[in-house]
């Protein structure tokens, strides 16, 4: 049954899910509460939201609706409104079906995608299909399944040809190869069109850093364009309609850093699938305090993500490094901002490591891609990153992104207050704890905050005195200096024998 009620404008944004308001005794007479879902037809067009009651705020015969509703819809107060009471979606019985362990068949799956694409569910129900991948393991089919939906249900990028991607499972402080190996494989030719997610449980994702060089929010359109011109980009997926309910899931996620295997797999899976990749290399970091604790973990996702990949006839190839040492020096979006400008225009100062992982990954890509025979990839990758020709390619996408080609590493603008902290005893570091420094970064604002963050002075394996400086800290204010000070009276990120 549905109700008509008139508009009523209010001058206040709720965010997401949408929220209509409606005068507390009308809501009861009508038998809608707090938190039901409702289908509204303004001007003839559909619009789901979530119900809300205020006793005066909105008299009877009127629906409040807020300014992120009326600013799309073009609304004006007195309009009349359709409202319609939604029975408890198919998703909803899906999400409990999960949560006791059943398996989804694929329209379960995809009316859960697409209910959280189109704001039908709220964060709270989110949260709980979410908790369900660490309840209950998906079967490789559900992941295929719920890969296939996150795909369809927005917007599909297709590019001719060869389309090449290079994605970190993450978990690695540093480690920001992907902005080396995109100019890297531009530079030859080869297309690869970056998207990436922003950081989720780390100090900086890919999006984050390649802000601080340049915009990283475009159109499918601009994206084109772009690529058209440069052969590759460093974009934010989420600023697209490409797999939307992906980023609505990392809303709820991030602020608890919950990020289950399953999500992971089918997260970076339904973003190529969306950008039309055909090869793609995997990077997967492996150690005590990264994601991916050991390698029989790596080898059980490997095999997921093979499954999932020829699903789509993705080429894929995973590579698994052991590692627990955050690869460059700096760790937050400016600081690994400056390392990658440091590797690209080749300053005397740049992170050794970052420089000969990029290439490592770089190679393996290229080989994958058929560039070049098996073990000649590093060594091409090496001439075009010595020769100046990823720094070139790396100008030509910044300025096609809207930023400054003419930007030096040194230029890189860091937190105005920073302390430093010294070894308190003589001897070598035997350990450097990813979760202790990804927890400090966070704690100075990264990556909300682009120029927080930890600058690594030494790295592991390496021999210190007593007193000399292992770390500097950076943050915007004094405030958010003293708490990470505070932190680290109780952390430890480098361990010294």
């Amino acid at each position: 049954m549905s109700y008509f009620l008139k508009a009523l404008k209010l001058d206040v944004e709720t965010g997401s899910p949408k929220i209509a308001l409606l005068n507390e005794k009308e809501a009861w007479h009508y038998g809608i509460h707090a938190g039901d879902h409702l289908k509204l037809t303004l001007n003839g067009k559909p619009l789901y939201v979530s119900a809300n009651t205020s006793k005066q705020r909105v008299k009877p015969g009127r629906i409040g609706l807020y300014k992120d509703i009326w600013e799309k819809t073009r609304i004006t107060n007195g309009d009349i409104v359709q409202v319609a009471f939604q029975e408890s979606a198919h998703s909803i019985q899906a999400i409990k079906r999960r949560l006791l362990g059943k398996r989804l068949k694929y329209e379960e799956i995809y009316s859960i995608i697409s209910d959280i694409a189109t704001d039908q569910l709220s964060k709270v129900q989110i949260t709980y299909f979410v908790a369900s991948g660490f309840m209950h393991d998906y079967t490789n089919e559900e992941l295929y399944f719920l890969t296939k939906a996150m795909a369809e249900t927005g917007d599909m990028l297709h590019f001719p040809g060869l389309v090449a991607d290079k994605h970190s499972v993450g978990g690695l402080a540093g480690n920001r190869t992907t902005m080396i190996v995109v100019p890297i494989l531009a530079a030859l030719g080869i297309k690869i069109p970056k998207t990436s997610s922003r950081a989720i449980t780390s100090p900086a994702g890919t999006a984050d850093t390649m802000e601080v060089l340049a915009p990283v929010t475009f159109t499918v359109d601009e994206i084109k364009k772009i690529v058209g011109k440069t052969n590759g980009c460093l974009v934010w997926g989420g600023g697209l309609s490409l797999a939307p309910a992906d980023d609505k899931i990392l809303q709820v996620s991030y602020p608890m850093s919950l990020e289950p295997y399953s999500k992971m797999i089918v997260s970076i899976m339904a973003k190529k699938v969306a950008t039309g990749v055909n090869h793609l290399i995997i990077d997967m970091p492996v150690g005590p305090t990264t994601k991916i604790p050991d390698m029989e973990t790596a080898r059980m996702l490997e095999k997921k993500f093979q499954y999932v990949a020829a699903k789509f006839s993705i080429k894929l190839k995973v590579s698994m490094i052991k590692t627990s040492d955050p690869v460059g020096f700096g760790v937050g979006p400016a600081l690994e901002a400056r390392d990658v400008l440091r590797v690209l225009q080749q300053k005397k100062e740049r992170p050794g490591d970052l420089s000969r992982k990029a290439v490592h990954l770089a190679g393996q890509l290229l080989e994958l891609v058929d560039y070049c025979k098996p073990g000649a990839g590093a060594t091409i990758a090496w001439k075009v990153l010595d020769s100046g020709r990823a720094w070139r390619k790396m100008r030509e996408i910044i300025k096609a992104q809207g930023g400054d080609p003419n930007i030096d590493s040194e230029q890189i603008t860091l937190g105005a207050y920073k302390k430093y902290y010294t070894a308190a005893k003589t001897g070598q570091i035997v350990f450097t704890d990813n979760k202790s420094l990804n927890l400090v970064c966070r704690t100075l604002g990264a990556p909300s905050v682009k120029l927080a963050g930890v600058y690594l002075n030494k790295e592991y394996g390496v021999s210190v005195r007593k007193g000399e400086r292992l770390f500097t800290i950076y943050a915007e204010n004094k405030e958010r200096l003293n708490l990470a000070s505070k932190a680290l009276e109780k952390l430890r990120i480098f361990h010294i024998k």
